[in-house]
């Protein structure tokens, strides 16, 4: 490996741990506590994105699971041709682009919002079509992505995945989500083993 190439690396550690270090700084309460508030209480939570955003969402909705909410992941390609025959009234629908153009997204925002269901949108552009037609707005902002083209979602993803946790942590304190409960959903694993081994 030559030289530039451990710079390089290095310099995306120091980006990376920025993007996320700045979150609480922009973080808009009001946003996240309405979000928290319609996570806890929905009938059925749906993620949707593309791409890495696509990748962030679908562990977001696993880890919904994990707490005993009910969600599902949606492409936005399935999600077209049918599959947003499982949005209702009243479910909330969160939906990730940092740009806020997302062409594949535009149709589901638009179908989304004629069921009544309640639109989240994790954002840089808040001025975007989607922001604009959307219940909630949660910021996210970055300064760059950490390759040197800055291109490529490294940055905007972790950042992503950090205010889904965040979002996670606080829905689980206001269900009142409990270790017993968990362990009964996981009896899988190293973590199954330990949690499941009085029982």
């Amino acid at each position: 490996m030559n030289i530039n190439s451990i710079k390089l690396a290095k310099e995306s550690l120091r980006i990376e741990s920025k993007a996320i270090h700045d979150i609480p700084k922009y973080l808009d309460i009001n946003s996240f506590n309405k979000v928290v508030e319609v996570l806890s209480t929905c009938p059925k939570i749906i993620t949707c994105a593309s791409g890495s955003s696509g990748i962030a969402a679908k562990k977001f909705s696993h880890s919904l699971c994990c707490i005993e909410r009910n969600a599902q992941f949606l492409s936005p390609a399935e999600a077209i041709h049918g599959g947003l025959g499982c949005v209702k009234k009243g479910d909330a629908v969160v939906i990730v682009s940092r740009g806020g153009k997302t062409s594949e997204l535009l149709p589901i925002i638009d179908v989304c919002n004629k069921k009544e269901a309640i639109l989240i949108t994790v954002t840089e552009n808040l001025s975007s079509p989607i922001a604009k037609k959307s219940q909630i707005v949660v910021p996210m902002k970055i300064e760059k992505e950490s390759d040197k083209y800055n291109v490529m979602a490294t940055a905007s993803f972790l950042v992503t995945v950090a205010i889904f946790d965040a979002m996670l942590v606080a829905i689980m304190e206001e269900t009142g989500y409990t270790l017993e409960q968990f362990g009964l959903i996981h009896p899988g694993g190293a973590v199954g083993e330990r949690l499941n081994s009085k029982s």
